[in-house]
């Protein structure tokens, strides 16, 4: 039983992170899941929420915001393909409180269902962004 997996998060953007971890937490659309090595094959899409990263044990090395994606499991690597994707200290809090109250603005003045529901998507992600950075 190999005691490291490897890990990859990829944004649009670039490459995140690619390296050897001891775990990795993932928000999967039905709960978060701990990916280990030796771990049964999945795939499963991701809600937005906090990726963590343990390098060893109990230490978390990275917190990832990610908006959501798709992660790919297997028993030797997670790969995780992320529609975007912020360390946790890269949040600007005060600018993402501003990007929610345009949007529930937005949200309040949109005619059809389709843009409601877009906005609305989009509201979730960015609740989702200032609950992860506290």
């Amino acid at each position: 039983m190999a005691d490291r997996l490897q890990f990859e998060l990829v944004s649009p953007e670039r490459l995140l992170i690619s390296r050897e971890v001891g775990m990795v937490v993932v928000p999967g659309a039905e709960g978060d899941f701990g990916v280990l090595p030796d771990h049964a094959p999945l795939i499963s899409t991701v809600r937005p929420g906090v990726i963590d990263v343990y390098d060893d044990g109990a230490a978390i090395s990275d917190r990832i915001f990610v908006s959501g994606g798709f992660a790919e499991v297997t028993g030797e690597r997670c790969t995780v393909l992320a529609e975007q994707a912020t360390p946790l200290g890269e949040i600007d809090r005060a600018g993402t409180q501003t990007q929610l109250e345009q949007l529930q603005r937005d949200l309040g003045a949109a005619g059809e269902d389709g843009a409601r529901e877009r906005i609305a998507v989009q509201i979730e992600v960015v609740e989702a962004k200032l609950a992860a950075a506290g």
